[in-house]
């Protein structure tokens, strides 16, 4: 088989060829059909690769049990009960923190009213007319936010209720999991690219998962002591909020900020909601912009810019589960369609991989 840069051809009868064009358009075409199916189906690929993630965080154990002379099902056990304790354990700290806030939200209506008069004197005082503020202020109404907050508890419960398939799924995949080092053993006998395309997404993936915690966990005691300190009301929740939104690249720490700073404006005024977004920027920018990505940036090899799209993309396709997986799942299309081919892997160098050293690149001129 010979490849020009012009056409591909394939062995057969006739030595037919296949214009690269028309290899694009076919490639284009494929891609858009895979991405409307995931769309289609995200409320199962979201929690699938979720419980996929989860286990691939929670190998290690079973295989330090393994090696240290323990029954295969000690390991999948010990793997499975921490990941369900942990899931539990956080889903349930977290729906308490909301239904604190849904109850607590009410006490605030008179605040609400007095700002929104603040505003209408800001507003009339600019020149704008009493329907054009009426108009402005029309869809602002503590109730709603009420209601919406109900609508989020019902979300959560939902998220609970498919913590059942996930556990499931966490549950057969760490039986799988006994015998994946076989199983990888004779992967990696028969297609040897294959076997380290895998194992590089797993160990990226896993790499992504113990940074992106560490500094989540860094962050979110951080901001809850400060918010503590500050009076802001909930900061148990608005910590669990940060230590969630640092798996959401780029912006997570807006969106983390804007709730407690809102909390804190109906409170206590608009003092405490600039101090809320003064503290949150100083330490969010120090540890999520300027310490964080370094050390994201070397573990899963991808640039700024490819981590942002992936972001956008995989919210827009699954929505805000897709947000938080939007690394893990980037770094499996990553090893699926460019490091499970050799001829393919000069890709890495363009969205942010390592740059090859000198040596390497000459035993690479001389092969």
């Amino acid at each position: 088989m010979h490849t020009t840069d012009t056409v591909r051809q394939f062995p057969g009868a006739g030595g037919w060829s296949i214009p690269r064009g028309l290899v694009v358009l076919l490639s284009i075409a494929a891609i858009i059909i895979c991405v409307t199916g995931l769309k289609a189906f995200a409320g199962v690929v979201g929690p699938t690769f979720l419980a996929l993630m989860l286990t691939i965080a929670v190998q290690p154990i079973q295989t330090r049990v393994q090696q240290r002379g323990g029954p295969v099902w000690l390991g999948m056990l010990l793997a499975f009960g921490a990941v369900l304790f942990i899931l539990v354990g956080f889903g349930g700290a977290l729906a308490l923190s909301v239904a604190q806030l849904a109850s607590r939200l009410p006490q605030y209506t008179g605040s609400l009213d007095d700002l929104l008069d603040t505003v209408r004197g800001w507003l009339e005082a600019a020149g704008l007319s009493h329907d054009q503020i009426q108009k402005a202020l029309q869809g602002i109404d503590l109730g709603k936010l009420v209601g919406l907050l109900d609508n989020l508890l019902g979300g959560v419960v939902g998220v609970f209720s498919n913590l059942f398939f996930v556990a499931a799924l966490l549950l057969f995949m760490a039986v799988d999991g006994m015998s994946v080092r076989p199983r990888m053993a004779v992967v990696a006998v028969e297609r040897p690219a294959i076997a380290q395309a895998l194992g590089s997404f797993a160990a990226g993936t896993r790499k992504y998962l113990v940074v992106s915690t560490v500094f989540g966990a860094i962050v979110a005691v951080i901001d809850g002591g400060a918010l503590w300190l500050l009076g802001v009301p909930l900061p148990l929740l608005w910590a669990l909020l940060s230590f969630i939104t640092n798996y959401i690249p780029n912006i997570g720490f807006i969106i983390g900020v804007i709730p407690p700073a809102l909390l804190a404006l109906l409170d206590s005024g608009p003092v405490l909601m600039v101090w809320v977004i003064v503290v949150y920027s100083a330490i969010n920018f120090v540890i999520q912009s300027i310490i964080q990505p370094k050390f994201v940036g070397d573990a899963v090899g991808l640039g700024v810019t490819i981590t942002f799209l992936s972001l956008v993309f995989w919210s827009w396709v699954l929505g805000g589960l897709g947000a938080i997986l939007a690394i893990p799942l980037t770094l499996l299309v990553k090893a699926l369609l460019l490091d499970i081919d050799p001829s393919t892997r000069w890709a890495d160098v363009l969205i942010g991989g390592p740059l090859p050293t000198k040596r390497n690149s000459a035993a690479d001129t001389s092969t």
